[in-house]
């Protein structure tokens, strides 16, 4: 690691008292996020791409290239990745092909809906519960929570998604629960549980729609 603990929740404090109440804000744009998904509409399947759009262009811009690039040089590849992922969700948003929300009662979205509620209440929680107070503490905004959120909302789609768009999340859970055990938060452990919920129900649903197509009827 190029920085140490202290370094670490120091950026966390910085970002939190210069952006404040950005956060406020962030967190309203998620819960909208989630109130679209029952509307099942193709406009509000774009709304929620463009809201996760603007949630990894703000990590990438102003928490990466803004903060985190004072204490780790790779922040700024970091930054790079994360303004592609905004740019995935905004190519999602806009398409000729929209990306439809649907909540229902089958495991896929019981474990969405783990994650989005762990992502809000649930991180700042355990958080606290670790010893890490606000301002010292990464809050809804940050990588770690939004991505579980990400995550979460992603597997409310009902429509297919690109593999694409899952990858840098993906990749950044595993990367993101390192710091559970190198720099002290147990609460990003809950990232690497995120990413394995993620691939578990990605090739459950593989498997469904390969065997649906195995046992479709020929027609002549």
């Amino acid at each position: 690691m190029p920085f140490t603990r202290s370094q670490f929740f120091e950026v966390f404090a910085r970002y939190n008292e210069a952006t404040w109440p950005a956060q406020l804000i962030l967190i309203a744009l998620a819960i909208a996020a989630v109130v679209l998904a029952f509307h099942r509409s193709a406009a509000a399947g774009r709304l929620i791409c463009a809201i996760l759009a603007m949630l990894w262009m703000w990590m990438g811009v102003v928490y990466h290239a803004g903060f985190f690039a004072e204490v780790n040089p790779l922040a700024r590849i970091f930054a790079i990745l994360f303004v592609g992922q905004s740019f995935l969700f905004l190519r999602l948003a806009t398409g000729r092909r929209s990306v439809r929300f649907s909540p229902r009662g089958n495991a896929r979205s019981v474990m969405a809906a783990i994650l989005i509620v762990f992502a809000l209440p649930g991180y700042a929680v355990l958080s606290i519960l670790a010893g890490h107070n606000y301002p010292g503490q990464p809050t809804f905004g940050l990588p770690c929570p939004t991505t579980i959120f990400t995550l979460g909302l992603l597997l409310l789609a009902s429509s297919a998604i690109p593999r694409s768009v899952f990858a840098i999340p993906v990749a950044w859970a595993v990367v993101g629960s390192t710091g559970a055990f190198l720099l002290g938060v147990p609460e990003d452990l809950s990232l690497l549980m995120a990413a394995l919920a993620t691939a578990g129900m990605w090739v459950e649903g593989s498997l469904k729609r390969k065997a649906a197509r195995y046992h479709a009827p020929l027609s002549f």
